[in-house]
């Protein structure tokens, strides 16, 4: 076996810690979250990857969107969101909802139009979001058709 190639990038050579207080506001947003980014080329230089959380509020419901060419990884840490699209699969297209608890995961592939919704009267939910692309894209939508 021969050696491994360590390369000659500072990036490779530290790891990052965001800590609660650290985490940034400062990206694309939809009416009814609050995106906050942990991990982003910004923030610790990444070249790949999006981290963060979400919080979506009681009774609230997002704008229709999608998150251009990036995969998502949703976790779900608190509360019971829901996840809509459209169901283009048949005869007709339909809406269709994922209920989720804590501990789910969901999937979101690039340029799929959805919206998030937390139907619960008083429970916040949370989830964590990891994107492959360095940044939040988000690109709202009026409805959840592809325009």
């Amino acid at each position: 076996m021969g050696e491994i190639e360590v390369p000659d990038d500072p990036f490779h050579r530290m790891l990052h810690h965001i800590g609660p207080g650290q985490l940034s506001t400062d990206t694309a947003q939809s009416s009814g979250m609050l995106r906050s980014e942990a991990i982003s080329g910004r923030s610790v230089g990444s070249r790949h990857l999006w981290m963060g959380h979400t919080q979506v509020s009681a009774r609230t419901s997002s704008a229709n969107h999608h998150h251009g060419p990036s995969e998502t990884a949703i976790y779900v840490v608190s509360g019971h969101p829901e996840f809509v699209f459209l169901d283009l699969e048949g005869d007709e297209p339909r809406e269709r909802r994922i209920r989720t608890q804590p501990g789910d995961y969901v999937f979101v592939p690039p340029y799929v139009p959805h919206r998030e919704e937390n139907p619960h009267p008083d429970e916040e939910a949370l989830v964590v979001i990891a994107r492959t692309t360095q940044e939040a894209i988000v690109v709202n939508l009026p409805d959840l058709r592809w325009s």
